[in-house]
Order: structure tokens, then C-alpha cells, then sequence
């Protein structure tokens, strides 16, 4: 009787079946079934999907957001002012040299509109500001001799003297006096400060398409010397009268004047370089940026000291303290979505 032949493991035969049904399925050629329904209603539906897809693209990623461009990420910008005019005040005749701090020329400047000047002041005794905490008294008691109060106005000397008006009675202090709110003389500027003429120029520069422009038009008539902003008739003259700016930003200038503010000038390029350079124009806007209804950071003002600092008068030393207030301006560009079509294989200019 013949030996019985082995049987193959039942994996072998497993991993033989699986290779023959792919070897016969590599062969086969399939076709998608196509169904034609004939229903208008579901074809007016499947049409509508099409078009608003179609339009999507069309429309809002190609015209809207013009996706097919590129952007500039990093524009260069520059800005120079230039200030003119002229006021006068109680007591003198001011010029630019004399209200616009810092001096010209910068992207930042502020314009003197209102002065609080304590004239002559000298080293000696006299009553401490009724502003200065713990500075009021009745007596010598109220008052602790060689104490300094790091907001005051120098060091106490013990003794509870008259205010420099009323009835009020501070103690009283070493240091240089009058103190600032007993003897200083307030100058109105702002008279004439709404004609005064800004020139502010400037300069924009994309790398990436090597592209520039600036905010003044070329010409060699004069024609900066009589002209003012127009944004119909003279867009490429920026020279803005300080009212004007005022007014843009809405605001009330003789209340502003009073008491200071800082006015943000804006300058936005938005360009599309697929366009012509003459398409490519700055929009200005004018905004107030401090916070106006909160008291204790609205306004803007500052403290300097006049070249007369080192003056001596009969044998003690003077000097002239002056607290400005006025109109900051500082300047910011925005450049945006500027580009130019992206093409494969191509370099920007």
C-alpha cells in the first residue's frame, strides 16, 4: 500500500489563493456605471453647486483675495517734517525755532500751544505747593524740619509760613523758588497755531519688486511753495495746515490747544503693483491716540529749562522753568497687500 503524499501548510495554501486572485484581478478592466436621471428639479440643483463653486474661485480667491500675488513683507519707509509759521503770545513773538520741540526733521515732533512759565526762580525758603501731599499745616508742628519729600519741591525747614495767595498756610521749603504753582504765568499759543503748515514727506520701498515712490510729486515750478493737501486736486503736495489735521481727527482745536494731546498721523500704501505706478497713492488719516476722557494720561505736555539756566542776578544763581503744553504727532506707514502676479519660474521686479 502506497505511503499517503503530505499535505502543504494551510498558510502556503492561503498565501497561493491570495496570489493568484491578484494576479487574475491585475488583468481585469473596470468602467464606472453612468445613471442619467431625468428630473430638472435635482438638475437645476446640481448646476447651482457648480456655478457657486466656479464663482468662488473666479471671484473671491482671484479677484478679492488675489491669491495668485505676492506680498511684500518687509517695506522700507522713511519721514521727514518740515514746520512753518509763526504766533505770538502775551509777552513775545514765537517762531518755529521756538515752539516745535524736539527741533525738526524727525518722524516725531510736538508743538508748543500753551506755556506755564515760573520766572526767576532762585535757590531759598518759601511755601511748598498746596499740591504736595502732607504740605498743608496750621502750625510749626505740622511741619518736620529737614524732610524731603521725594514730590515735593525741596527740603522742609520746619516752619508753617502763608500761602503765596489766600489764607493757606504750607510749610515751608528749601529749594528753588517761587515753587512752580505759586508764581508761573500762563502764555497762550495757540492764536495763529491752526495755519501753521506741516510738510511731511515720504519715502516707501518695496525689495522684494524693487520698487520706490515717494509723496511729493516732481516738479520744478514752485509748485510746494503755493500749494496745500488736497486729496482731489493736490494729492501728491503733503503739506497739511495743523487745523486741518486737528479737524481730521475730530477734535476741537482750542480745547486741545489748552491741553495738550497726541495726534497719530497715518500714512497707508496699499498697493497693486500689476497696476501702474501712478495707481499706487498714499491715503492719509489723522487720529487723537491718547485716551481724552481719562484724566490722569490725556493731554501731552512736558518740562524744559530756557538758556537762562545759569543766570546770575546779584549774586545768586536764576533759572526759568517752563511747562509746555501741545500736540505730539507721531507718524506710522502702513503697506500692505502689495504685489505682483506670481508666475512659475519667474523673478519679481
Amino acid at each position: 500500500m502506497a505511503a499517503a503524499e503530505p499535505k502543504p501548510p494551510a498558510g502556503a495554501a492561503a498565501a497561493g489563493r491570495l496570489a493568484r486572485g491578484c494576479w487574475s484581478a491585475f488583468w481585469d478592466y473596470e468602467t464606472p456605471k453612468v445613471i442619467v436621471v431625468k428630473n430638472r428639479r435635482l438638475g437645476v440643483v446640481y448646476r447651482a453647486v457648480q456655478l457657486l463653486i466656479l464663482l468662488y474661485f473666479v471671484w473671491y480667491v482671484f479677484i478679492v483675495q488675489k491669491s495668485y500675488q505676492d506680498s511684500e513683507t518687509g517695506p522700507e519707509s522713511s519721514v521727514i517734517t518740515k514746520v512753518k509759521g509763526i504766533t505770538f503770545s502775551e509777552r513775545k513773538v514765537w517762531d518755529v525755532e521756538e515752539y516745535v520741540k524736539p527741533p525738526e526733521g524727525g518722524s516725531v515732533f510736538s508743538i508748543i500751544t500753551r506755556i506755564e512759565v515760573t520766572p526767576s526762580q532762585t535757590l531759598g525758603t518759601c511755601p511748598e505747593s498746596v499740591r504736595v501731599s502732607n504740605a498743608s499745616c496750621d502750625t510749626d508742628e505740622d511741619c518736620v524740619a529737614e524732610r524731603l519729600d521725594m514730590l515735593g519741591s525741596g527740603l522742609r525747614t520746619g516752619r508753617c509760613v502763608p500761602y503765596y495767595q489766600g489764607s493757606a498756610k504750607t510749610c515751608e521749603v528749601w529749594g528753588w523758588c517761587p515753587v512752580e504753582d505759586g508764581a508761573s504765568v500762563s502764555q497762550f499759543l495757540g492764536k495763529m497755531a491752526p495755519n501753521f503748515t506741516i510738510l511731511i514727506k515720504n519715502s516707501i520701498h518695496y525689495p522684494k519688486f524693487q520698487f520706490s515712490k515717494g509723496n511729493i510729486e516732481h516738479r520744478k515750478d514752485g509748485y510746494l511753495k503755493r500749494c496745500t493737501f488736497d486729496e482731489v486736486s493736490d494729492p501728491y503736495c503733503p503739506i497739511f495746515k495743523l487745523g486741518f489735521i486737528v479737524e481730521q481727527a475730530g477734535e476741537n482745536f482750542t480745547e486741545l490747544a489748552h491741553t495738550g494731546g497726541v495726534i497719530g498721523v497715518i500714512i497707508n500704501w496699499d498697493c497693486d503693483l500689476d497696476l501702474s505706478a501712478s495707481k499706487c497713492n498714499p491715503k492719509y488719516s489723522f487720529r487723537r491716540l491718547d485716551p481724552k476722557h481719562v484724566p490722569a494720561s490725556s493731554g501731552y505736555n512736558f518740562r524744559v529749562m530756557l538758556s537762562q539756566v545759569c543766570q546770575v542776578l546779584q549774586g545768586k544763581r536764576q533759572r526759568h522753568p517752563h511747562a509746555h503744553q501741545g500736540l505730539w504727532d507721531p507718524h506710522r506707514r502702513h503697506c500692505a497687500r502689495t504685489g505682483r502676479e506670481v508666475q512659475p519660474d519667474s523673478h519679481h521686479h
